[in-house]
């Protein structure tokens, strides 16, 4: 029994000597599964992380274990099934209806909407008509808006004859116009048409606004107006009595009266017609008379048609030759 006590105890010694002695509690990892802090655990020191032992690929996607990468992923999920859903329902096409295009949700959001607009210019057109034609809509952004487009826009509206728009930033729009002025009525294939200086025709003659405008008549006449315009100025106070001008196989003029006499005008120097003219209406008052036309093309002479009762008392005027009867 002393020898094999002596053995034991010189085994439990070696041991005691040969294996360093450990200490741990059973607490530390209970509080870190259980979300508590690390502080108060004293965990033995860990080796340092050596990216050198992974795996190349696993090194390529290292990123994806970041905070939050996992949160953009799944809402890129939804908002693409999102997407997908409206597009198959017909809900993107009611939301660029209702919000516009996505680039100019996201650029309002950042401020540059369309928040005001200034237009100056207008006297015939309303605000509400410019934004319309333009296409301007609170949909859209200033960041996006394209301004050339908008002003080619404006300019195919007959009554604008220049604009200019600018985009000043963040929020205003700034539209620039000049409107052409009605100058004349222009009589086609039965429509008569409001035109301007330059020709355009502005638009139709609907109320009584323009009656008083010169009126002309004929293919190519609104293009000649300024011609026309000149010669009834010309005609100093008997253009009060103009009624219409009619362009005559594109070369010349002929002028209606109000009491239906027309005066035909030669091509070249019509001046000099209007000047005999008015000579003639001051020494023998010739558009009092009963007249149909007075023919001023020829630079020597003037030929006057008469109307059928006056033609007809003039004829009845004259004096008749008898024939002698024979023996």
């Amino acid at each position: 029994m002393d020898g094999g006590g002596r053995i034991l105890r010189s085994l439990r010694e070696s041991l005691a000597t040969s294996l360093p002695p450990v200490h741990f509690s059973l607490a530390q990892p209970e509080a870190a599964v259980a979300g508590a802090s690390y502080a108060s655990a004293t965990l033995p020191p860990q080796p340092p992380h050596r990216s050198d032992d992974e795996p190349p690929a696993l090194q390529r996607y290292a990123f994806l274990a970041r905070p939050g990468v996992g949160l953009v992923a799944v809402l890129l999920l939804f908002g693409g099934v999102g997407l997908a859903g409206a597009l198959q329902n017909g809900g993107y096409d009611a939301l660029i209806r209702r919000e516009g295009q996505p680039w100019d949700i996201a650029a309002r959001a950042f401020g540059f909407d369309i928040s005001a607009v200034t237009i100056t210019g207008q006297s015939r057109l309303t605000e509400n008509e410019l934004l319309g034609a333009a296409g301007v809509t609170p949909r859209q952004s200033l960041l996006f808006l394209d301004a050339g487009a908008v002003r080619e826009r404006l300019l195919a509206i007959p009554l604008v004859k220049t604009a200019r728009v600018m985009k000043l930033y963040p929020n205003r729009l700034v539209v620039a116009i000049e409107e052409r002025r009605p100058q004349a009525l222009w009589q086609r294939d039965g429509r008569i048409l409001v035109v301007s200086d330059d020709g355009v025709a502005i638009d139709e003659l609907r109320d009584e606004r323009y009656l008083g405008l010169p009126f002309v008549v004929g293919e190519g006449a609104q293009k000649r107006l300024p011609e026309f315009l000149a010669i009834r100025e010309g005609m100093g106070d008997l253009a009060q009595r103009v009624k219409a001008g009619v362009l005559v196989a594109n070369r010349r003029w002929d002028i209606e009266m109000t009491n239906g006499v027309i005066v035909k005008l030669p091509e070249a120097d019509p001046g000099r017609a209007i000047g005999a003219l008015i000579r003639l209406q001051r020494e023998a008052r010739i558009l009092d008379k009963d007249v149909m036309a007075i023919d001023l093309r020829a630079a020597d002479r003037v030929t006057v048609r008469l109307t059928e009762e006056a033609a007809a008392a003039r004829e009845a005027a004259l004096p008749h030759k008898t024939k002698k009867a024979g023996g």
